[in-house]
């Protein structure tokens, strides 16, 4: 394993020990919220510093792009870490949530980490090395037809500028997809569709700090990933479309006709 990927998995696992604990006595959890269907709690705040002083215990010139306390220092090396993805189910007791790490190099994502840490699953990558589960190798799926293709997707909640064309892609694809679901923690649901579990994926508005590891464990694991439009920017722009290589193409198409 590489090490900065070594550093990442420690970090993740440090921050999963504090929300694990912090499971067990959600009536005592206060959240707040951030903005519309936008919590956060002292839990996010404790993951996410357990995982920033791993990582800079290692690198402390690393740059650091947290959801939480946002961008600090400046470095070729930045660090770009949502200590807890689907704050909402974990508030609920919803077992759906994940800690999200990734590593990005002069632009380029290189190093991912996301962890599961109810089923235990952790699914890492590299860049040009492949994406692994448990220290397994995974690929995408092999299904070649949407038709007979498991979807996942995730609603608007936040923004609701996308709502209309989001109700008519989710329409269409509800009809011509074998089915549609939405867990509700996006880095769980790219590397659903890196091991296979999912067939492809999309949402708008997407954080970067939500996509940022998911995006490369799909990549290594020969899936396509672009934003709705079938271009790069999915990074900046939140909007995330995934899938195995023929999927892929059947979403876009579809997706395309509903774009303004």
């Amino acid at each position: 394993m590489h090490p900065m990927l070594n550093t990442a998995v420690r970090a993740a696992r440090r921050a999963a020990s504090v929300i694990q604990r912090a499971s067990n006595n959600l009536d005592l959890i206060t959240p707040e919220k951030k903005g519309h269907n936008d919590f956060v709690s002292e839990v996010d705040r404790a993951a996410e510093n357990a995982i920033i002083e791993t990582i800079l215990e290692a690198y402390p010139k690393h740059a650091i792009h947290a959801e939480e306390s946002g961008v600090r220092g400046e470095s070729e090396y930045t660090w770009i870490i949502d200590p807890l993805d689907g704050t909402t189910n974990f508030l609920h007791g919803f077992p759906q949530y994940a800690i999200s790490i990734a590593l990005e190099q002069r632009g380029v994502i290189t190093q991912a980490v996301v962890y599961d840490p109810n089923r235990n699953d952790l699914f890492t990558a590299t860049r040009g090395v492949g994406a692994f589960l448990n220290d397994r190798r995974i690929r995408v799926s092999k299904v070649r037809d949407l038709s007979d293709a498991l979807v996942g997707t995730g609603f608007p909640y936040t923004k609701f500028d996308n709502l209309e064309t989001y109700l008519a892609i989710f329409r269409d694809m509800a009809q011509q997809a074998a089915g549609v679901r939405r867990p509700g923690a996006a880095a769980l649901d790219l590397a659903y569709v890196a091991c296979g579990r999912f067939d492809g994926f999309f949402e708008f508005d997407l954080k970067t700090c939500d996509i940022a590891a998911g995006t490369l464990l799909v990549q290594e694991a020969g899936g396509l990933v672009t934003d709705l439009a079938g271009e790069e920017h999915y990074l900046q722009s939140g909007d995330v479309l995934c899938g195995t290589p023929r999927v892929f193409g059947q979403m876009l198409h579809l997706i395309k006709q509903h774009l303004k």
